[in-house]
């Protein structure tokens, strides 16, 4: 009975060792899942590191950082053209923004009309913006198929008798065989013929001449070559560039500040030049005094000195100046982004940083435009290539987080 005893708590012992976790082979498996542990503690750590080496990368790249600023490098923005200006307070002009006309001025238009009725010829080829000299023959008008004949021919014979009897009353009034009353009656005669003859003969093939009174270019050729013409038609207009009229649209809105406009700013549809009439010797002429019911326009016309850059006819954006008002910012219209009806402008911070600003613009005076706020005297803005500044902004922002969890 004792030696069963003794078996059975044998039995006990080993089958205790067998569940023990901290016994024999299981020590082994133990320290294996221990290692197991630390592996993935170790790709946790390098999970880590990659996802902080992703975010040091975007960083590096972008091209914003540190709230907002812009990274552009000095050397590219010369590359671009881009070029910055410190804002100091200066005069400015209130400005009315407006359309307008460019016109010829008064007595710079002539017309050219026909002095007899027949066929008309050109004496030279003669287009739209032909120059044209004073006294230079433009056109023959020939009546010698109309059922009257050819006015100038009766004119050319009226004064040839005309001439020849005035020859000779003037030999015989010295011998009293003409009386002086007779002599005076027929020189009279004579030059009333020569004068008729000289206002409508001269044609190169015994047509009336046509004879540019003014020197100018031509213009609102109206006839062709053959065409039929009766006494007082208009043939063409002769222009001359030398003065013009800019005529502004004033809305009555602003009937208040009309008698404060002194000067104007133009522009034309097919450049980019901003025109000053200040440089051109401008003027203001006239501002009307009536409002116009159809339009509700008031005309303010200026007059100026042309040039062959601007063209009678062309309509015109008017920048219609007051009196002069003194330390007051302005920027080139050049130093302006609009996003969405908002308008902003770039700071630079040094040599490679920029900084985008919002900021609220005033009157412009078609060449620079009064800033209300956002930027204050001292302030280096972007003048020249600020489209460049944003362009650039875009295209190298990268975002900060890559990583996905």
């Amino acid at each position: 009975m004792k030696r069963k005893t003794i078996i059975l708590q044998a039995f006990m012992c080993l089958t205790m060792m067998a569940f023990c976790p901290g016994c024999g082979n299981n020590a082994g498996h133990h320290d294996h899942s221990h290692e197991a542990h630390t592996h993935e503690d170790h790709s946790e750590e390098l999970h880590d590191h990659e996802h902080d080496h992703g975010d040091i990368h975007a960083e590096s790249n972008t091209g914003e950082h540190g709230g907002g600023e812009i990274v552009f490098e000095a050397a590219k923005a010369i590359e671009a053209g881009v070029e910055s200006d410190t804002v100091k307070a200066g005069t400015f002009r209130d400005v009315i923004r407006t359309g307008g006309k460019i016109i010829p001025a008064t007595g710079n238009e002539t017309a050219v009309v026909a002095n007899i009725s027949g066929i008309i010829s050109f004496s030279s080829p003669l287009a739209e913006g032909s120059g044209v000299n004073e006294n230079e023959t433009l056109f023959t008008i020939s009546s010698d198929n109309l059922q009257d004949g050819d006015p100038a021919k009766k004119a050319y014979i009226a004064y040839e008798t005309a001439r020849k009897e005035y020859e000779r009353a003037k030999a015989l009034v010295e011998d009293n065989i003409v009386s002086r009353q007779e002599f005076e009656t027929i020189k009279s005669n004579y030059h009333t013929a020569r004068l008729a003859y000289e206002a409508i003969g001269g044609g190169e093939n015994g047509g009336t001449a046509v004879k540019a009174p003014v020197k100018g270019h031509a213009a609102r050729i109206a006839v062709k070559d053959g065409d039929f013409v009766s006494v007082g038609q208009p043939l063409l207009t002769i222009v001359r560039y030398d003065r013009m009229y800019l005529q502004a649209d004033l809305s009555g809105k602003y009937i208040d500040r009309m008698d404060g406009i002194v000067s104007a700013n133009f522009t034309l549809p097919f450049s980019d030049r901003l025109y000053r009439l200040d440089e051109l010797g401008g003027k203001i002429l006239a501002k009307g005094r009536m409002l116009d019911g159809n339009t509700a326009y008031i005309p303010v016309t200026f007059e100026f000195k042309g040039n062959s850059g601007i063209m009678p006819g062309t309509f015109a954006e008017v920048y219609l100046l007051s009196q002069e008002r003194d330390e007051i910012i302005s920027l080139p219209e050049t130093a302006l982004i609009e996003e969405q009806g908002e308008y902003y402008a770039y700071r630079k911070l040094d040599a490679d940083c920029y900084e985008k600003i919002h900021v609220i613009p005033g009157a412009s005076d078609g060449e620079r435009i009064e800033i209300l706020s956002g930027i204050t005297e001292g302030d280096v803005i972007v003048t020249k290539g600020a489209m460049r500044i944003k362009l650039a902004s875009a295209a190298n922002t990268i975002p900060g987080h890559t990583h996905n969890h």
